[in-house]
């Protein structure tokens, strides 16, 4: 559906997207993951033609975007981080401005505008003004315009930012379901968004594409590790000799002593937490040792972004 080959972007001397290359199938839920400057909204500025590249190609279901641009746009509908929105113009108004835009006439027009309001369920808005609408409203108008002349692609940059808790909730159904018949690219600081709505998760970092695979496998296949903490009744040089003993934990860190009282966090890259945890138990029970609290985190997607990306300053996109 979608291929980027080689993309480069420089500005003078700066390199905000470095020879980034992959693959993008028909008919799943995408999340496109990095820190700010890593090169995120330039390739989707990129990708959606809004943007020259100074190198690379990219298709679009077959079509070139910088050879091809009127094919390939017709493939696309996107969100950009803030709307394009006319706030003195109803929902309505603006949709058939829009949809005038992409070549809709007649009939056809007001039945895609009529379908796009019934998809994201701003119907009973649709003769107010943008500017009297909620901001979770103003981002149903904006995903609405993206759908109109029935895009294979909808790409869709920080859809969620600014909304609260039920708003959030609520625009992540609908994307679930426009995954359902489009292919769906979003953009995201919210880890567990991502994880909660993409099938699928592409990272990058620096400019570059630093992972790209389902957020299961990520967990799994990279080096982010689970944890545990616990504090037990012994001495640090006792907690040491008794983790040594254990084969399975990789790495571990004295919190804090105090009264013969060890505070200590562990990483395990096991998958068996709960047999981790019995080994701890038993191992200091042996020696006499008593466990007074434990917990575990497993390793996410969050935790994964942060190993992959750690070091990155943060720097604007220009």
């Amino acid at each position: 559906m979608i291929t980027v080959e080689h993309l480069t972007k420089c500005y003078g001397d700066f390199v905000a997207v470095s020879d980034l290359s992959f693959k993008i199938d028909e008919g799943h839920v995408y999340g496109f993951l990095g820190p700010n400057g890593a090169g995120k909204s330039t390739t989707m500025n990129i990708m959606t033609g809004c943007l020259s590249a100074t190198e690379g190609r990219i298709r679009i279901n077959g079509y070139d975007i910088f050879e091809e641009p009127e094919q390939a746009k017709r493939m696309i509908g996107y969100l950009p981080e803030q709307p394009p929105l006319y706030m003195n113009e109803t929902p309505a108004e603006y949709l058939r401005f829009v949809g005038e835009a992409k070549g809709l006439k007649g009939l056809q027009l007001k039945r895609q505008v009529e379908e796009a309001a019934g998809q994201t369920k701003i119907e009973h808005v649709m003769d107010r003004l943008i500017s009297t609408l909620s901001k979770g409203y103003r981002q149903r108008v904006g995903i609405a315009q993206a759908l109109l002349g029935n895009p294979r692609v909808i790409i869709l940059d920080e859809p969620t930012a600014g909304l609260d808790p039920i708003q959030i909730i609520e625009i992540r159904e609908l994307i679930r379901q426009l995954g359902e018949n489009h292919t769906v690219i979003l953009s995201s600081h919210i880890l567990s968004e991502v994880q909660a709505i993409c099938e699928k998760v592409l990272i990058i970092s620096k400019g570059k594409l630093a992972a790209f695979d389902k957020p299961e496998n990520l967990e799994k296949l990279l080096l982010a590790s689970n944890g545990i903490s616990f504090t037990v009744e012994a001495l640090k040089e006792e907690v040491e000799e008794v983790l040594g003993s254990i084969s399975l934990i990789t790495d571990w860190e004295v919190k804090t002593q105090e009264n013969e009282l060890t505070a200590v966090s562990v990483k395990t890259q096991s998958e068996n937490m709960r047999d981790i945890c019995r080994g701890l138990f038993f191992a200091f029970a042996d020696k006499n040792k008593a466990i007074l609290e434990m917990s575990s985190k497993k390793a996410n997607l969050e935790d994964v972004f942060i190993e992959l990306t750690e070091g990155e300053s943060e720097v604007d996109e220009e």
